[in-house]
């Protein structure tokens, strides 16, 4: 039955899913540039939700845009698809990198991720720290409980490489600053990104292109566990633990089921079972072109992966200009 039911996720949601963050990405795409983050991301919602519901599932939104009360649409337990289907979870982010797409900067993405019900972390819209690298490494390498010297040491290590070889990517953020100072004190180089930490995150696994080795900071939890789906398919390893400073922030978590406020999350318990996950490039970027418009068609960029086979599917494709994605 297992087996039936992977097939059947597979068969259905190889093109689907592509058709989802496209149809996002290509909204988006419109208002790239006009410096209106949320106009951006609102018709990214809004074209994501409704492809959502065409789809042959019964699903449920674990990582959305917000919780009920705090989100028009695409909020955490907001079920979707047509109901004739699998139960799965999704956890999706239409618009990775409001900022950069308001500003037209590189690597800006529609993400989606979708698991078998109960695969995904289900946790509340809060930041959360998070340490990734790339496949080829003995496992258990990084560690949020070490400094990010140590980190650093044993990536090099295992690397056959200096530390001051090394890349690191943060997000450019006040906050960050004393990851900033402890890399370069050490004589690693980083990578600082203004927005879009899905992106960043994945960019370790490939450092000869994107020349990144590993990823520190603090971001949003959504896209800790789509980084995480993401890495599942293409492999990796990353660590997140929920960042709960609050009384309310831990309150919020209890009820959706964590109890251990502290606990670090692997990328197999953030991510479990057969994972696919989607994105499209809504501008130009390392991983995924930005949509293209030209006369009466549009072109998209997008790869969908699945944890159980390792496939990775790119797909280019042509579209008419309008707003059906068949």
């Amino acid at each position: 039955m297992a087996n039936e039911k992977s097939a059947v996720l597979d068969r259905i949601l190889t093109l689907e899913l592509a058709r989802v963050t496209e149809a996002a990405a290509v909204a988006a795409a419109r208002l790239r540039g006009q410096g209106d983050e949320k106009a951006a991301d609102q018709v990214a919602v809004d074209a994501m939700r409704t492809e959502l519901n065409r789809l042959p599932i019964d699903g449920t939104v674990v990582i959305g845009e917000g919780e009920r009360d705090e989100a028009p649409m695409l909020f955490i337990g907001e079920e979707v698809g047509t109901k004739q289907g699998p139960k799965v979870d999704i956890a999706l982010d239409p618009l990775e990198g409001t900022t950069i797409c308001a500003k037209n900067q590189p690597n800006s993405l529609a993400v989606i991720a979708l698991a078998e019900g109960g695969s995904l972390l289900y946790a509340p819209d809060v930041y959360m720290d998070k340490i990734a690298i790339g496949p080829g490494y003995p496992e258990n390498l990084i560690d949020l409980d070490m400094t990010v010297a140590e980190n650093l040491a044993a990536v090099a290590k295992a690397k056959g490489c200096e530390v001051n070889q090394l890349t690191a990517c943060v997000l450019d953020r006040a906050r960050h600053a004393k990851i900033i100072e402890d890399i370069r004190a050490v004589g690693a180089a980083i990578l600082l990104i203004g927005d879009g930490d899905v992106a960043g995150v994945i960019h370790t696994t490939d450092p000869e292109e994107t020349g990144v080795d590993i990823y520190f900071g603090t971001g949003g939890a959504p896209e800790g566990v789509l980084a995480a789906a993401a890495l599942r398919c293409i492999g990796g390893q990353m660590q997140g633990r929920l960042v709960l400073d609050t009384p309310e922030k831990a309150a919020r978590a209890k009820t959706m089921g964590v109890d251990d406020p502290n606990k670090k999350y692997s990328m197999n318990e953030m991510a479990k079972g057969d994972v696919l996950f989607a994105a499209s490039g809504v501008t130009d970027g390392n991983m995924l072109d930005g949509v293209k418009f030209g006369k009466g068609e549009i072109q998209t960029h997008t790869v969908v992966m699945r944890s159980a086979t390792g496939t990775v599917r790119e797909i280019k494709a042509r579209h008419q200009d309008t707003t059906k994605f068949s």
